[in-house]
C-alpha cells in the first residue's frame, strides 16, 4: 500500500496541487471537480482505483467544507432544508461506497451520460431557470423531495461520483425551484456530507493515501474558497454558464469512457 510520497516525482505532485486547486474552484461554483482531480491522482505510480477514489474524497471534503462555510457566511442558505438533506445524503453515500467495492462503475456510465445530456438540454432551453428562487413546494412536501434528492444523489456519489455537485445543483433548481446561486450554496453542504459518507467506508479499509490526500485537500480548500467568493460576486447567471461548461465536459469524458469500455 502506498502512503506518504514514496515514488512520486515533484512534477506529479505539482500537477496534483494544480488539479486540486482547479477542482476546488469548479466544485465550489457548480460541482464536477472530480473530472479534474481523479485523472491527476491516477498519475501516481502504483495507485489503485480504490485508493484514487478514497484520496479524491479526502481532498474534496476539505474543499467542500471550505466553500460551504464561505457560502454560508455570504449567502446564508436555509439550513432547515440543507441539513436533513445532507444527513440522508451521507447515509446514501456510505451505501453507494459499499456497493462500489463489488460493482464496476462501467455498468452505470451509459445511464449517467444520458442523464447529463438531459440536464444540459434542460438548462440550455430554459435560460430563465434558476435566475431567481421561486420554490415549487412548501411544507413537508418540500423537505421530503429534498431528502429524496439527497439520498439518491448521495448514493450515486458513493458509487461513482463524477458530476455529483452538478446533479445536486440542477435537482435543486428544477425540482425545488431554487436560483442557481442558492442551489450551489446548499449543494456544497450536501456534497460535504456525501464525501464524509464515502470516507467512513474507505477509511477502515486502509485505502487512503494520507500524504497525497492532505496536499490535495489544502489545494482544494484554496480553490473552494476562491470559487465560492467568485460565484457569490458574479451571481446565478455566471453559475449557470459554468454549470453548462462543466456538464458538457462530463458528457465528453464519460462518453469516451463508455466508448472505450464497450466498442474500442
Amino acid at each position: 500500500m502506498i502512503s506518504g510520497f514514496e515514488g512520486i516525482q515533484l512534477t506529479t505532485l505539482i500537477l496534483i496541487v494544480v488539479a486540486g486547486f482547479a477542482a476546488g474552484w469548479v466544485d465550489a461554483v457548480v460541482g464536477g471537480g472530480g473530472l479534474i482531480q481523479l485523472p491527476a491522482l491516477l498519475l501516481v505510480p502504483g495507485i489503485t482505483p480504490v485508493q484514487a477514489l478514497a484520496t479524491n474524497k479526502m481532498g474534496s471534503i476539505f474543499g467542500t467544507a471550505t466553500s460551504a462555510a464561505t457560502y454560508y457566511r455570504r449567502v446564508g442558505p436555509d439550513l432547515r432544508t440543507a441539513v436533513p438533506m445532507a444527513v440522508i445524503a451521507l447515509a446514501g453515500s456510505f451505501g453507494g461506497a459499499v456497493l462500489a467495492s463489488s460493482l464496476p462503475a462501467s455498468v452505470f456510465k451509459p445511464i449517467i451520460v444520458l442523464a447529463l445530456i438531459a440536464v444540459a438540454v434542460f438548462t440550455a432551453v430554459r435560460p430563465n431557470a434558476g435566475e431567481l428562487t421561486a420554490l415549487r413546494h412548501d411544507g413537508h412536501r418540500h423537505y421530503v423531495i429534498a431528502c429524496l434528492i439527497g439520498g439518491v444523489i448521495g448514493f450515486y456519489d458513493g458509487l461513482i461520483g463524477p458530476g455529483t455537485g452538478s446533479f445536486l445543483v440542477i435537482a435543486l433548481v428544477s425540482a425545488l425551484g431554487y436560483a442557481f446561486l442558492e442551489a450551489s450554496a446548499k449543494s456544497k453542504i450536501v456534497n460535504m456530507a456525501t464525501n464524509a459518507g464515502a470516507l467512513l467506508f474507505f477509511l477502515p479499509h486502509g485505502s487512503l493515501m494520507w500524504g497525497v490526500g492532505l496536499v490535495l485537500g489544502f489545494s482544494n480548500m484554496a480553490g473552494g474558497y476562491l470559487g465560492a467568493r467568485t460565484a457569490v460576486a458574479r451571481g446565478s447567471r455566471f453559475v449557470r454558464l459554468v454549470f453548462l461548461v462543466v456538464v458538457a465536459a462530463l458528457v465528453i469524458k464519460l462518453g469516451i469512457d463508455v466508448w472505450n469500455e464497450n466498442f474500442a
